[in-house]
């Protein structure tokens, strides 16, 4: 790797190498008076006073507000990171839900909407009502859609580098959308598309349980149980976007999860005694014509989450029973990677519900190493979080890459395909 010539060489490069280290300490130390940032970043106060000047003129610096009570005489200016001249749009996608989160250019959330989807929507239909929630989110927020600076989008399945789903059994009608083309007609600024369990793992190094880890395994328990891995604290997607997908092979117990929960595989005789009124499951069912005609597997799952949470012990047996094919594709990753950490979460985990506890159990004996075992402690924010950093990091490699010059905002950023649907008509 050829090293960037800092002495004698490009002074385009100094000017961006100085530019990003100032923006970052700004960003990451807070404000600063231009003596003190000059010695945060070990530059002279002239080059500061003009790196900062620079920074002014892109909209990604202004001077801080004078402190009250700060002595007689003029105080010195300080300045600070505008973390509102941007914002990251994170978007979750499957089967039954859209989750988004909206943060500035600092990482902080200052939005966040949800809205239901229809299991069964044709993916015409489940974009249509991804854009529609996310005008919902951008308004709410207070947020010009030309302020994004890049959205990410995560969903179930394998998602290939060019952003189109290859390859999903969880949202029907899914495997082979173009994601990334079909999201990027409706937003001006990079859109990228990843594979939920992958995200969950960002998150969980960002905001979760993993944040003083970098070999992570993150089990994303829902209808499949996916997984997604960080080795050196960098997200590890594969070749084509398929690292992780061991569910693929069903001796390794990660197919069909919420199905396995439900009790679907032995016709709801171990459901007896879970049903709401007392009478059993099978005769309720019966009654309703037949299981899948009454609850779906993901409604049959929570109930059976909620009687474990009571230690009822027809469903504790179920959690065990699930923890124990799990093992297998579980201990199967930290057999592969050697983590320092797994981390299980999804719509299966609850706070202090009994299947990581039943996972841990089990897992460890299978493994040669003393891996951590971990709920996660996003809940079902994990996806959508992990999209929102994907977002940021990419802003990231804008706003301190060394290898291209930094572009100020445009003025009059193009017009989205849906920009220019929602604009009224010229009157006559």
């Amino acid at each position: 790797m050829s090293e960037l010539p800092l002495h004698g060489g490009d002074p385009s490069v100094l000017r961006r190498l100085n530019s990003a280290a100032t923006l970052r300490a700004l960003r990451e130390d807070g404000e600063a008076t231009l003596s003190g940032l000059a010695g945060r970043v070990g530059l002279s106060r002239p080059t500061t006073e003009g790196v900062l000047a620079d920074l002014t003129a892109r909209g990604l610096v202004d001077e801080a507000p004078p402190r009250q009570g700060a002595g007689l005489g003029r105080p010195a200016r300080r300045y600070r990171f505008r973390a509102e001249a941007g914002h990251a749009l994170g978007i979750e996608i499957d089967a039954h839900r859209t989750r988004l989160f909206l943060a500035d250019l600092a990482g902080t959330v200052v939005g966040r909407h949800r809205a239901d989807l229809e299991a069964d929507q044709p993916p015409a239909e489940r974009l249509a009502a991804v854009r529609a929630a996310v005008k919902t989110c951008l308004a709410d927020a207070g947020i010009d859609r030309r302020s994004l600076r890049a959205v990410a989008a995560g969903t179930p399945g394998v998602v290939a580098p060019d952003g189109v789903v290859a390859f999903c059994t969880v949202v029907p009608g899914w495997e082979g959308v173009d994601l990334g083309r079909e999201l990027g007609r409706s937003f001006p600024c990079p859109v990228l598309v990843e594979n939920d369990a992958n995200l969950a793992a960002v998150a969980e190094r960002w905001h979760g349980a993993a944040r003083e880890a970098d070999d992570v395994v993150c089990v994303h328990a829902g209808s499949h149980t996916g997984i997604g891995t960080l080795i050196g604290g960098r997200l590890h997607r594969g070749r084509w976007g398929a690292a992780g997908e061991i569910g693929k092979l069903p001796e390794l117990g990660l197919y069909d999860t919420t199905a396995v929960l439900s009790g679907a595989e032995s016709a709801g005789a171990l459901l007896d005694g879970i049903a709401p009124s007392g009478a059993g499951a099978r005769r309720v069912l019966d009654a309703a014509g037949r299981a899948e005609r009454v609850l779906d597997a993901a409604a049959r799952a929570e109930r059976v989450l909620d009687a474990a949470g009571r230690a009822e012990p027809a469903a504790s047996a179920l959690v065990a029973a699930l923890a124990e094919r799990m093992a297998r594709g579980v201990a199967a990753m930290a057999l592969a990677l050697d983590p320092e950490m797994i981390v299980v979460g999804g719509p299966l985990v609850r706070p202090g519900g009994p299947l990581v506890p039943e996972l841990r159990r089990r897992v460890r004996p299978l493994c040669l190493s003393p891996v951590r075992i971990e709920a996660s402690t996003l809940g079902d924010e994990a996806v959508g979080l992990g999209a929102v950093r994907l977002a940021l990091d990419r802003i990231d490699e804008d706003l301190f890459s060394l290898d291209r010059p930094a572009q100020a905002p445009a003025e009059s950023p193009a017009e989205t395909g849906e920009e220019r649907q929602d604009r009224p008509a010229p009157s006559a």
